[in-house]
């Protein structure tokens, strides 16, 4: 009986060191994700919430240095160098800080990430890149801090920061064009696959790129392509379009209407009857 008593005191002693209380962050963790033309950009920060206190001016006050989030420092990672507003930033890892105004705000990318809340001792040569971006108000209100990327293009997107009543936006553009270029070099220089044509031309037809070449490139896909499907001859059509070619680009846009609606698919029966429509063939 005094062994079994043992062993239950053992068993109870040790759950009770084991065991620990687990709550919710009052200001939970986010990581943002995005791809911008071939760049990655990711985001880690944490997400205070308003409830119900002054933020801008108050909690945060102005003029001086924020983490811009809450907890460990907010971090920014680019896969590829970039134009962070008007300044040249190299891939990599970079604490974001930001020195709120009430109309203008100073946005810092700082090399060094691992501090808990701001640095004991700024080192300006840590500092990557100094933006300024107008903070402008927002006729609702956002409960939690938050980043998003929008504005997507090719070769630009749009950082931006919420909260309270406050929207704050900083521009950047990535090397997709450079990247892009070097890809279809080197594709082209070696055994080109129709997909290799197809998607140079397309690229130069959506970028504003010598549209002959276009043309030229997608004429060489389809070529090589024994039964184009409705999607790439409703990409051929736009580019004989661009180029002049106006009576090729209508027979092309009819054929990839039919076989748009042979496959079921009615967005592109659509898209191919306002082309025709735009360009007087109904």
């Amino acid at each position: 009986m005094k062994k079994l008593l043992l062993i239950a005191l053992i068993l109870t002693t040790s759950f009770h060191l084991r065991a620990q209380v687990t709550t919710p962050q009052s200001s939970p963790a986010c990581k943002l994700e995005q791809k911008v033309g071939l760049t990655d950009i990711s985001i880690q920060y944490s997400r205070p919430g308003v409830k119900g206190r002054t933020v801008f001016g108050d909690l945060v006050p102005y003029d001086k240095l924020w983490r811009t989030g809450a907890n460990k420092n907010t971090i920014i990672t680019f896969s590829d160098d970039v134009t962070f507003g008007n300044q040249t930033v190299k891939a990599g890892s970079y604490a974001l800080f930001t020195k709120p105004g009430k109309s203008l705000w100073e946005v810092y990318l700082y090399s060094d990430t691992e501090n808990w809340g701001t640095p004991q001792k700024w080192d300006e040569s840590k500092v990557a890149a100094i933006i300024k971006a107008k903070a402008s108000p927002m006729s609702f209100n956002v409960e939690s801090f938050s980043f998003d990327i929008n504005n997507i293009t090719n070769s630009s997107a749009t950082l931006e920061i919420f909260w309270e009543k406050t929207y704050v936006a900083i521009p950047f553009e990535v090397p997709t064009d450079t990247k892009v270029l070097a890809s279809i070099n080197e594709a082209l220089a070696g055994s080109p696959k129709a997909e290799d044509y197809f998607a140079a031309s397309v690229y130069y037809y959506q970028e504003g790129k010598d549209i002959k070449q276009a043309k030229e490139w997608i004429d060489k896909s389809m070529a090589m392509s024994s039964e184009p499907a409705f999607w790439q001859l409703r990409q051929q059509s736009l580019i004989y379009a661009k180029a002049g070619d106006k009576d090729g680009a209508i027979a092309l846009a009819k054929k990839s209407m039919e076989e748009a609606k042979a496959a079921g698919n009615d967005d592109y029966v659509k898209m191919n009857m306002d082309s025709l429509k735009e360009w007087g063939a109904m």
